[in-house]
């Protein structure tokens, strides 16, 4: 029997945009269809023009189905930018572009949500939409949304920190509006607790604004600490600077080197492996887990695909949740 979208995933990502979509695409290239399933971030999401938008979730779609912008880095392949520019005329709000293919996709997410349709079945619909064999789940159909808070004492939605204010300025620390009352979406918490689980991999995403939203929801870093199969990060840093994105100027602005031990810092209740680049092999005897050095910039498919299957070679010589305990209690 072959596999369906009725199938139980063996391999769970978790991803932000852009950088954590690229490992995601080299796994859904080299693993069977339908055992790929990306935990997606909605922190990002916002509502503009009335229109539930929700960046990192298309980003991968766009991406799995390759019809990503690979110009731009975000957005769709062939967009037009007619309605952005009937709306500059109009004196409208212009600051976060959407294309007209792009367009498409929010005005119907919003009008199926509007008839009490979850984020989470739309999200569904769309993958398969277009064309993509790999489950695809928010972290929440709650809105939990990620808050800047910046240096000069403002809170800045993150679309308005990253898109408006171009990351310019200095932040002070995060915050997930909502995450303490958001419900976790279940696929994510019974495929972390499936024992046919093979392999959890936390894409190369920005930790503060990519990952943590998803670790905020209740229950899902509980069962990402109790889960039986590795669990294996990728750090988005190569030699103390992120590949793309406002990473590296974070840290330094909250007081911390941009290392990948920094980076690490983050998971270690849950995590057995990590994965760093070449340029920071010199590092990995200090991080007491164990750790893979490879290359992990990624320009080609091919190095999407090599990452990818390094990373769950890796992953596959790795103890889980068992191990773990094993290794605290010194046995």
């Amino acid at each position: 029997m072959g596999h369906t979208s009725e199938s139980t995933p063996t391999v769970l990502a978790l991803s932000g945009g852009i950088g954590g979509a690229k490992l995601a695409l080299g796994l859904y290239r080299i693993l069977e269809p339908w055992s790929l399933a990306v935990v997606l971030n909605t922190g990002d999401d916002l509502i503009h023009m009335g229109l539930h938008v929700a960046p990192d979730v298309d980003t991968i779609m766009y991406t799995l189905s390759a019809e990503n912008n690979t110009e731009l880095g975000w957005g769709r392949a062939g967009e037009t930018w007619s309605f952005m520019e009937q709306m500059g005329r109009l004196d409208g709000d212009t600051w976060f572009n959407l294309g007209d293919g792009d367009l498409a996709l929010h005005v119907r997410r919003t009008e199926l949500l509007s008839r009490g349709v979850s984020l989470a079945e739309i999200t569904a619909q769309f993958y398969q939409a277009f064309g993509i064999h790999a489950h695809a789940w928010p972290m929440s159909d709650d809105a939990v949304r990620t808050v800047v808070q910046t240096a000069d004492g403002r809170t800045l939605p993150f679309q308005n920190y990253f898109v408006g204010e171009r990351c310019e300025p200095a932040v002070s620390g995060f915050s997930y509006e909502g995450a303490t009352t958001a419900a976790a979406n279940q696929h994510i918490i019974k495929a972390l607790a499936d024992p046919g689980l093979r392999a959890v991999i936390l894409c190369p995403s920005n930790p503060f604004v990519s990952i943590a939203p998803i670790l905020s929801v209740p229950g899902i870093r509980d069962a990402l600490a109790a889960c039986q199969a590795p669990v294996v990060a990728v750090s988005p840093l190569i030699g103390g600077e992120a590949v793309k994105g406002p990473l590296g100027k974070m840290f330094q602005e909250l007081g911390q080197p941009a290392k990948n031990a920094n980076v690490l810092s983050h998971y270690t209740d849950f995590l057995d492996g990590f994965v760093i680049d070449d340029t920071d092999g010199h590092e990995a005897d200090s991080f007491g887990l164990p750790t893979l050095v490879t290359r992990t910039l990624m320009k080609s498919l091919d190095d999407r695909d090599t990452l990818a299957t390094q990373v769950l070679a890796f992953a596959d010589g790795l103890g889980g949740a068992s191990a773990r305990e094993a290794a605290g209690s010194g046995g």
